[in-house]
């Protein structure tokens, strides 16, 4: 099982990831083309102050109101991005396969970034559960894609402490990150990918068509 795993199933959750992007890179533009206004009004200046203001911090004003969920959503995706790109393991793993190699972070740090992702996980869960307004706009798919995006950092910390069967945690860590991977494209966990292209039609459509900010 583990090396079909660590094998086989890195390969097709690699294909899957980049052929998916593709994929939606392909119908969104054909999308586009066929809309009469979202290409016309695509402005690189409106998009442009719309994606700074919407990544920086505190910048616009909604982000200023919920001061715990901007905090926490930044601290969250920024881990989330990191973690796997700088892990030593998984650079190890690049490195066997491809012969690539780049910095990583240090184990103490790796774990503390695996922690933070936890803790947000567990707060945007508390968050649709007891909050009214976000419950209703809540759906069993939303529960699903969290715990898919909590699962690889869930199951690495298990096995980083040895709880459990340690041969078995790395199988379902390995399974629960191709599963994530995959996901990506498919699913609104693909806004990570296509935030900048959305964030700069916001922007143009207010901007340049409506004469106003969108923060």
């Amino acid at each position: 099982m583990y090396n079909f795993v660590s094998g086989p199933l890195v390969w097709i959750a690699f294909v899957v990831f980049v052929g998916g992007i593709l994929y939606q890179i392909v119908r969104l533009v054909r999308l586009a083309k066929r809309d009469k206004v979202v290409l016309p009004y695509m402005s690189l200046k409106y998009g442009l102050i719309s994606l700074v203001h919407w990544i920086v911090p505190f910048a616009s004003k909604n982000m200023r109101e919920r001061y715990e969920v901007t905090i926490v959503t930044f601290a969250f995706h920024l881990c989330l991005v990191l973690l796997p790109i700088f892990l030593l393991a998984h650079v190890v793993m690049f490195s066997f396969a491809w012969g690539a190699k780049w910095a990583t972070v240090s184990e103490s740090t790796a774990l503390l970034l695996t922690i933070v992702v936890i803790l947000a996980a567990v707060f945007f869960l508390a968050r649709r559960l007891m909050m009214p307004e976000v419950r209703f706009v809540t759906f069993a798919s939303d529960y699903l894609l969290l715990a898919i995006a909590a699962a690889p950092f869930v199951t690495g910390f298990m096995a980083n402490r040895q709880w459990f069967d340690y041969d078995t945690m790395v199988i379902i860590h390995m399974i629960s990150g191709a599963v994530m991977l995959m996901a990506i494209p498919f699913t609104r966990l693909s806004h990570m990918l296509f935030f900048p292209f959305t964030r700069a039609y916001m922007g143009s459509e207010f901007g340049a068509v409506r004469h106003a900010k969108d923060w």
